[in-house]
This record gives C-alpha cells, sequence and structure tokens, in this order.
C-alpha cells in the first residue's frame, strides 16, 4: 500500500511539473525590459520586408526633430523597425542650402525606397535631384509657393506627395491684438532665401493694413544674424511674430534674449517656440505632425504607388502660452486667453 501510495504522489508531482512546463511553453515571449509590445513590434517587423528610408532637413532644432521622431514612432509601431527591418539614412544640411542640394543628389544616388524632406528649402531639393524616388515633404507651409504643387494641389511630379501645414492667418492676427490691444505694427525677422517665409511675409502684408496694422520685415540671412536684426525692432513694433523660419528657429534663443531685453512678445506657431522663450504660439503639434507624415511614409514602403498617397493639410491648431515669458517680455496674458490655452510653464514635457 504504501509503494503505491508513493507512485501516485510522484505521479501526481509528474504531472503537474509537465503542465507547468506546457504553460511556459504557450505563454507570450517577453523581452528584458518585459515589455510585451515590444515583442508584438518585433513579430509585425519580422514578417515586413527589409525597407531603406533617407532623411533630409534643412537644419537641426527641436520642432523639426520631434516631427522626425514621430515619423520613426510612426513606422515602428506599424512593423517598420529602425535597425531591424529599416535602415534609416538621416542627413542635416545644417542650414545650408548647397549642402542641402549635395544631400539631394546624394540621396537620389543611393536610390531608397522612399525619402522624406523635412522642411520647404529640402523638398525643393529633392525634387530638383530626382523625378523616380518616392518623396514625402512635410515641415512645408506652402507646398504651392514652394512649387511643389500646381495651384489646383496636384504634386508638380509624379514621384512627390507630402503633409503641409499653412495656417490660417486671421487666428494669428487675432491672437496678436489680444496680446498687444495698442499694437500698430508687426515685427518680422524673417529668411529671404525660403520660401515659406517669404509667402508669410507677403500675407502678412496684404491682411494687416485692413486691421489698420502695418508690418515691419527684417532680413536675417544667417542665423547669427537673428539677435541683430530682432534688435532693429526697438521703438519700432510692440509684438514680433514668427512662423516655421528654420534660420530663427535654429538661432530662436538669440531672438528670445533680444526680445527680453526690448519688453517685446514673441508669439510663434510651434510648441516648442514657447518652451524656448515664446510668449504664446497657435499651431499644430509637430510629434503629431510627424505622427501623420509617418502614416504616409508607411503606405508608401508598403508598396502603394505615392501617386496614389495623395497631399494632404495638417491644420489643427493648438493654443501654447507660457505666463512666465509674456512677464519677461512685457505683457500679461489675460485670462481669458489662458482658460483655453496649454500652459507649458506647468509641463515638465512637450505635449505628444
Amino acid at each position: 500500500m504504501m509503494i503505491a501510495s508513493l507512485f501516485r504522489s510522484s505521479t501526481t508531482l509528474a504531472a503537474v511539473a509537465i503542465s507547468a512546463l506546457a504553460l511556459i511553453g504557450c505563454s507570450k515571449p517577453v523581452n528584458e525590459t518585459g515589455s510585451a509590445a515590444d515583442s508584438d513590434s518585433q513579430a509585425k517587423s519580422a514578417v515586413k520586408p527589409a525597407k531603406t528610408l533617407a532623411i533630409t532637413q534643412i537644419v537641426e532644432h527641436p520642432s523639426l526633430d520631434d516631427m522626425r521622431r514621430g515619423i520613426i514612432d510612426e513606422l515602428a509601431d506599424n512593423g517598420y523597425i529602425e535597425g531591424q527591418n529599416l535602415t534609416v539614412n538621416f542627413q542635416s544640411a545644417q542650414g545650408n542650402t548647397a549642402t542641402a542640394g549635395q544631400i539631394a543628389k546624394q540621396f537620389a544616388g543611393d536610390n531608397p525606397d522612399a525619402i522624406v524632406a523635412i522642411s520647404t528649402p529640402s523638398a525643393q531639393s529633392m525634387v530638383t535631384a530626382t523625378k523616380t524616388v518616392p518623396i514625402v515633404y512635410t515641415a512645408v507651409s506652402d507646398p504651392m509657393g514652394a512649387k511643389l504643387l500646381t495651384a489646383d494641389g496636384k504634386p508638380f511630379q509624379d514621384n512627390l506627395t507630402g503633409l503641409s501645414s499653412q495656417l490660417p492667418l486671421p487666428p494669428q492676427l487675432d491672437l496678436l491684438q489680444k496680446i498687444a490691444p495698442n499694437l500698430t505694427t508687426v515685427g518680422y525677422v524673417y529668411s529671404p532665401g525660403e520660401a515659406n517665409s517669404v509667402s508669410l511675409r507677403d500675407r502678412l502684408k496684404a491682411e494687416l493694413p485692413a486691421r489698420g496694422l502695418q508690418l515691419l520685415d527684417i532680413p536675417a540671412n544667417r542665423p547669427t544674424d537673428i539677435g541683430m536684426a530682432t534688435r532693429s525692432l526697438q521703438g519700432r513694433a510692440q509684438i514680433i511674430y514668427t512662423s516655421m523660419d528654420n534660420n530663427v528657429a535654429s538661432a530662436f534663443e538669440a531672438m528670445t534674449q533680444a526680445a527680453n531685453e526690448l519688453k517685446l512678445p514673441i508669439v510663434a506657431s510651434d510648441e516648442f517656440s514657447v518652451t524656448r522663450g515664446a510668449t504664446a504660439a497657435l499651431g499644430v503639434n509637430d510629434y503629431a505632425f510627424g505622427r501623420t507624415t509617418g502614416k504616409m511614409v508607411y503606405r508608401i514602403l508598403s508598396g502603394e504607388p505615392v501617386n496614389q498617397v495623395k497631399p494632404e493639410v495638417m491644420n489643427e491648431l493648438t493654443l501654447f502660452v507660457s505666463p512666465s515669458h509674456a512677464k519677461a517680455q512685457g505683457v500679461t496674458l489675460s485670462d481669458d486667453l489662458l482658460k483655453d490655452a496649454v500652459n507649458v510653464d506647468e509641463k515638465a514635457q512637450p505635449t505628444k
């Protein structure tokens, strides 16, 4: 009887052990960090063919960098993971249009599966360099003015599509007048070599007079000119407006330092400009802009012809404010303005 009892006990223990091993074998594998989501992404990438993506931008600054990060994250979430089945070649022109042209020629010769051109100058260089490799432009505020799209909104080339954000001007001007109720002159420091900046200057000149306002436009050819150009507004303007100018963005701290000295509030069109020193901005979220661009890139990497991926416009606006920067620039933001805004002073990290 004792032997039989021991046999039954041994048999039971063996069955339990076998069941445990079976459960372990059937469970979902988890990586070293314990993330099942990462395992899912790796599983997705395993069934995707390897692709190459070239990305170029005119200069590196937080706004454009966050767009690029959004693109990479969107592709990763859809199974194209950098370092696994996606090879990414990123190059910055460091603010030099001649360098942008050289990068464009190199990318055209490399013949990747797709090219992303972040900013107007980079997009213009790329369309000159190739008419066969798929190009997706982004961070372009006026694709028609940049000769990327025709007047009816169609790409000039069959290998081109992209995402633009030509922000409606009336809400921007409303914001300027709310921040500076006694406004008569808007200061605008811009890059004469950037088509998007010149286009905005022309739009401002056309629309400001209807509000009894005038524009004081100051050209700045290089990032090193931004501080001096801003200081030239002293006593001549009551507010500074800037939007998607890459020279300004790359030297934004120089502009904010000058604006703080002159007590001139800066109004921009992206959140990062507010975190870096502007009083306010009414614009799109850069990271979300990148994610939307990434969806277009994904369609092309998945085999959809680029001429079937229609150009898009993203104009969902968010108001970002910084009461502390406003104070440094000589203004106080009203409660009415603050109630509908994202207060970057209260946030540890930019909106994602």
